[in-house]
């Protein structure tokens, strides 16, 4: 059995999916019990869990469990506070001792693989357009604005990750993720606790109601994302494997271009015919370029991204849409929000 922790979420359920499509038996943990239903049709067995609440852990199984997969945490596109103020406590209390928890269960049963998660941003300092960055390039992060107290949590969790494998002979790793695309919770996301519509959304529905699309800045700025679906995957054979240990990239390895995403978004979700990209160098955009390199995934676990062009990622997930399969999951994860 395989154990998902924070299974509600985005990447939760993508993730569920592929486990079971593997024949794998899945446990899904979460905290939305409207979710919960959706994964329990899917064929999994759910369980209401919240990290940061010891005793609920007693209601895992405590035999028989290849490995667990950590999603659940805190982050800033989550908090909706407009005050400034960076909600450390809470930040530490979910992502730092909630994983302390994770860990503490899987020690006392013998648990031995646990795959949790990482922030992109805990080298954004070091962000280059071109330069794919390892596992290997120091922590350059800022001490300031929204993301800050979220790094230094996530940071500190992936620590403690680490002590247990030396400590007590885990075999822990973690994901850093850039940008995840997919069908999700991604209309709009939280800045600085004000409200936004995403980029993503604003391309998509600006290209279906044949709309021109702005460019701001710089139009060749270049970004490495993963579709879900990839990470998914990875998931599954990162716990498959022996060598797993540590912190890995994962993202595309693919420098993708906003004038071609743009262009695939017309293509894709509108018609040529009747968008046009408009170019606005003179209109700031603070979004970063940043590369990462997918060596030792590859090496480590064999993983090999598939969905490596943005037209691909946007082909799969306007058939996603149309498949009309998450819409509960959407509906629902709305109410609960």
């Amino acid at each position: 059995m395989i154990v998902v922790i924070g299974a509600t979420g985005f990447i939760g359920m993508y993730t569920v999916e592929y486990l079971l499509a593997q024949g794998k038996k899945v446990l899904a943990t979460g905290r939305n019990d409207k979710l919960g239903m959706i994964l329990k049709k899917m064929g999994a067995d759910y369980i209401s869990l919240d990290i940061t609440k010891p005793d609920d852990f007693e209601a895992l199984p405590k035999e028989n469990v290849e490995g667990v997969i950590h999603l659940a945490g805190l982050l800033p596109a989550n908090i909706k506070d407009e005050s400034g103020n960076e909600h450390a406590t809470l930040y530490f209390d979910v992502n730092v001792n909630g994983t302390i928890h994770v860990l503490e269960y899987c020690r006392k049963n013998n648990i031995k693989r646990v795959i949790g998660c990482s922030s992109y941003s805990d080298v954004a300092k070091s962000w280059k357009k071109g330069v794919a960055l390892t596992e290997e390039e120091p922590r350059n992060f800022s001490f300031t604005g929204d993301h800050a107290v979220y790094v230094i949590s996530k940071n500190a969790a992936n620590d403690i990750m680490e002590h247990y494998n030396q400590q007590f002979g885990m075999q822990c790793a973690w994901f850093r993720f850039p940008p995840v695309y997919g069908v999700g919770p991604h209309s709009s996301i939280y800045v600085n606790g004000k409200l936004y519509k995403s980029g993503i959304q604003t391309f998509i529905e600006r290209a279906e109601n044949r709309e021109n699309i702005e460019i701001w800045g710089d139009p060749h700025i270049q970004r490495d994302i993963i579709y879900v679906k990839d990470v998914a995957r990875a998931f599954g054979m990162a716990l498959a494997s022996e060598r797993t240990y540590g912190l890995y990239n994962m993202t595309s390895g693919t420098k993708l271009d906003l004038e071609e995403q743009a262009k695939t978004v017309i293509e894709v979700f509108g018609n040529p015919a009747y968008s046009k990209i408009i170019y606005r160098p003179d209109k700031k955009n603070n979004t970063p370029s940043f590369l990462f390199d997918m060596s030792k995934a590859r090496e480590d676990f064999g993983f090999i991204p598939e969905y490596t062009t943005y037209r691909k990622i946007m082909e799969d997930y306007k058939n996603e849409l149309n498949s009309g399969r998450w819409n509960s999951y959407l509906e629902n994860r709305k109410d609960h929000e």
